[in-house]
C-alpha cells in the first residue's frame, strides 16, 4: 500500500499500480472482509476514517482466523 494524505494505491508484487474501488484498500487474508465492512460503514455511517479502519479490522478478525484483533491505527497529518 502506498498512500499520502489524498491518494491511496496498491502496488502489486508484479509492479502493477492498482487504484482502489470506492477509496478502500485492504490486503491480507482478511482483506476482503475488512474491505466489505469498510465499504458498508462508509455508505451507512458518518464515522471518521480511523474509526472505520479500526471497526473494519475488528469485524474481519471475527471472521478470519489469521486476522489479529490487536489493532493500532496510525494516521497521516
Amino acid at each position: 500500500v502506498v498512500a499520502d494524505a489524498k491518494t491511496s494505491l496498491l502496488l502489486s508484487g508484479t509492479g502493477d499500480v492498482i487504484a482502489p474501488d470506492e477509496g478502500v484498500l485492504a490486503v491480507g487474508s482478511g482483506g476482503p472482509y475488512a474491505a466489505a465492512a469498510a465499504k458498508a460503514l462508509l455508505r451507512h455511517s458518518s464515522l471518521d476514517a480511523a474509526t472505520i479502519v479500526k471497526e473494519s479490522l475488528a469485524i474481519a478478525s471475527t471472521i478470519d482466523i489469521y486476522t489479529n484483533d490487536t489493532i493500532k491505527v496510525e494516521t497521516l497529518p
